[in-house]
């Protein structure tokens, strides 16, 4: 009977630890090209090159990590210019969470927060066509942007409210392994608003002002792909320091990550 019990107890701490490594695993994303919904001139696509992207969103108990590692970035200390005043604006404290579930994703944090959280992790936050890149596959097929039930699958997520409140895991797994593109939260990229330029920066693409203004939209390539479409605009709509509730982030890594 003991011998049995032991050998549970060595099975249930065993999956206990698979669990809590594919929480913070990544997975490989092969080299491809697609055709971005904008930003390019015309519909040639885009290439990108391979990478790693977290399977997961950033969780509350990751991020509470985080903040008792980097007391610069606590609710109560971080800098205005870094995030504004809706930054963790449901945690009570600067190391509680409050009635938030440790694992649900972690919101209302800045792209300067979430920047800085990836590279802690010796990682990045991923760039905007390799958001789009991953997000653009169902569970079957790399690109099925052009599936009706796809589609409306996403756009049905946008009439949900407060879907940050779910764990986790809890959407499709897509092809490339990952889960929780579309159905849970919103999320910041590394390059989040280069596609809406002002009109000074439109003759320097390169230049840092592209993250934190936006104007105009510059070269649709579709505008009928309406779901996607959403997700530019709101990202246009956003400011580096700004902090929503439905906006969290996940990381991303050009090399394979150390385990």
């Amino acid at each position: 009977m003991k011998k049995h019990l032991f050998i549970l107890t060595i099975l249930f701490f065993s999956a206990v630890s698979v669990m809590k490594a594919q929480e913070k695993g990544m997975v490989f994303i092969k080299e491809g090209s697609f055709v971005p919904l904008y930003g390019a001139v015309s519909k040639n696509p885009v290439t990108v090159n391979s990478f790693y992207i977290d399977i997961y969103p950033i969780t509350n108990s990751e991020f509470l990590e985080f903040v008792k590692k980097n007391p610069s970035y606590q609710k109560s200390k971080i800098k205005g210019i870094f995030a504004d005043k809706s930054y963790l604006s449901y945690w009570p404290t600067d190391f509680d969470f409050g009635n938030a579930k440790p694992k649900s994703p972690v919101t209302s944090v800045s792209w300067f927060a979430a920047k800085k959280y990836c590279e802690c992790q010796g990682k990045r936050l991923a760039t905007m066509d390799e958001w789009e890149y991953v997000a653009m596959a169902d569970t079957k097929k790399i690109d099925a942007r052009t599936k009706k039930e796809f589609n409306e699958y996403i756009l049905s997520w946008y009439e949900k409210s407060k879907t940050y409140e779910n764990e986790i895991g809890k959407t499709f797994k897509n092809y490339w392994g990952v889960y929780d593109m579309h159905g849970l939260v919103w999320e910041w990229t590394s390059d989040f608003n280069s596609i809406f330029l002002s009109g000074e920066s439109r003759k320097d693409k390169s230049t840092d002002k592209n993250l934190f203004c936006g104007s105009g939209s510059v070269n649709a390539s579709d505008l009928m792909d309406y779901a996607a479409f959403m997700r530019y605009a709101f990202r246009g709509s956003l400011k580096a320091q700004y902090s929503t509730r439905n906006l969290g982030f996940r990381c991303a890594s050009t090399t394979k990550p150390k385990i």
